[in-house]
């Protein structure tokens, strides 16, 4: 994977917003909709890029009253970092579970 993709999602405002949001508290996607003015379509696009690229996960589904099965999100990074060494892009997260992840050596940058 290239470190652009990365970095778009981590610059990205909504989907910032919803990292920012998931750090330590599990929401579903209407509570980050509507204490955090993202509209609910960009909301859970964002939730499904974040998740496609495990930057969250759902750590828990619940029972609304009306029978429907929400997820609850959590983030997998405890942090990020965007940055240019060497004239290439580069990306490093710290995930929560202790792993770290780097993105951009020679065999994974292309083209924007």
């Amino acid at each position: 994977m290239t470190p652009f993709i990365y970095s778009q999602l981590l610059t990205d405002e909504y989907a910032a917003r919803i990292l920012t949001a998931i750090m330590r508290v599990p929401r579903s996607a209407q509570e980050l909709s509507a204490t955090y003015g993202i509209p609910i379509a960009a909301c859970y696009r964002r939730i499904r890029m974040l998740e496609k690229y495990g930057l969250i996960e759902c750590k828990e589904r619940k029972l609304s009253q009306q029978g429907k099965r929400i997820n609850y999100y959590i983030s997998s990074v405890k942090n990020a970092y965007i940055f240019f060494e060497g004239g290439k892009l580069r990306v490093r997260l710290d995930l929560v579970s202790g792993a770290t992840k780097e993105f951009g050596d020679d065999s994974d940058i292309g083209e924007p």
